[in-house]
């Protein structure tokens, strides 16, 4: 691909060549251009985010493999790219801006949600990205004005009716299971360990006399004594605060072997001492909830919003296909001229267009 300059593989590897990158339109949309230096920014940051750091060296030493990762995402970066700079046309015209207070309510959530409320981490982390406060507001900008163009010209003018609801609901009535879910109370009698040689090292004595504590604790709630009781007296994990219960949880996330053992026991039932990585357990099982569809009346803003993002998207390729057909768009490179129109086809047939 004549485009891939070796200035695109060391972006890629994220080699500082920003220096040396000789400027170049690669098209024209409405007179707003779109440039090498941007599709290479574009590239390197896709690639990155498809191979993970830790294959960098890897690919760094495979040519062939880059090439390949770089022709595979540039034509639909390519479509997202003119799609950006029409959506951010219109927002212009429309006259919308991310104002102050917006950018600051973001910023804060960004921050809070990301740990990074301490000046130094959030800066670090910005030089990290080879970024700005004015860069990351520029970005989240666009964005703004994107997403506003796509609600103002799609969303705002989406309704959805009961029936759509009901019938995408019939559809898809397993998507909306309520998930297996268990509820247990533990006890955990821990075995003591020595260091040894820098490792922690678990003694037979100390494994028999845990042995027989775990032992002892069940002989009293089998004796009629309450779990939760025995539980905060003896037990040695945390669960001992609230008399042992844990959970509800889904049955999936609880390991394959657990899961045959519970599915065979009756609330109430107790198990005899389990082995575990710290010591003997004992469980109790005071639910299980079996999977089950919920009805309709349970999910129905559920539902609604997946009918309502479905025929978003449906419409905002529509929406993109028509704006795309009034644009002036003018390529200065035919190879990728063929990438986009083929990547427009293929998404218009996927989507029905």
């Amino acid at each position: 691909m004549k485009i891939l300059s070796t200035l695109v593989l060391l972006a890629a590897l994220a080699v500082p060549v920003r220096g040396q990158i000789l400027e170049r339109v690669l098209v024209k949309v409405n007179g707003d251009i779109f440039t090498q230096t941007e599709l290479e920014e574009r590239q390197t940051e896709a690639i990155r985010k498809r191979i993970g750091v830790d294959l960098k060296a890897e690919v760094a030493n495979n040519t062939t493999e880059l090439k390949k990762a770089i022709d595979e995402v540039t034509p639909e970066l390519l479509v997202n790219a003119i799609d950006e700079i029409l959506m951010l046309q219109m927002g212009k015209e429309k006259g919308y801006k991310l104002t102050d207070d917006q950018f600051k309510d973001w910023l804060e959530k960004m921050r809070k949600d990301n740990n990074l409320e301490d000046d130094q981490k959030f800066f670090s982390a910005l030089k990290q990205e080879g970024m700005t406060v004015e860069d990351l507001r520029k970005n989240i900008e666009k964005s703004f004005m994107v997403n506003q163009v796509q609600r103002d010209e799609v969303g705002s003018k989406l309704s959805i009716t009961e029936e759509e609801a009901r019938q995408f609901y019939l559809a898809h009535r397993e998507e909306f299971a309520e998930p297996a879910s268990v509820t247990l109370r533990e006890i955990l009698i821990e075995v003591p360990t020595t260091t040894k040689g820098g490792q922690a090292v678990m003694s037979v004595a100390s494994d028999d006399e845990a042995s027989q504590k775990a032992a002892a604790a069940r002989a009293r709630i089998l004796a009629g004594e309450d779990f939760g009781k025995v539980a905060a007296e003896v037990s040695a994990s945390p669960s001992k605060a609230n008399g042992g219960l844990i959970g509800p949880i889904n049955l999936s996330e609880v390991s394959p072997n657990l899961q045959q053992m519970i599915e065979k026991m009756k609330p109430g039932e107790v198990t005899a001492p389990i082995r575990a990585a710290r010591g003997f357990q004992i469980l109790k099982l005071e639910t299980l909830k079996p999977a089950a569809i919920q009805p309709f009346e349970s999910v129905r803003d559920l539902v609604a919003d997946r009918v309502h993002d479905a025929r978003q998207q449906a419409e905002v390729r529509k929406f993109l296909s028509r704006v795309r057909g009034q644009a002036i768009i003018e390529w200065k490179n035919d190879e990728l001229k063929k990438m986009y129109d083929n990547q427009v086809a293929f998404e218009s047939a996927r989507g029905g267009l």
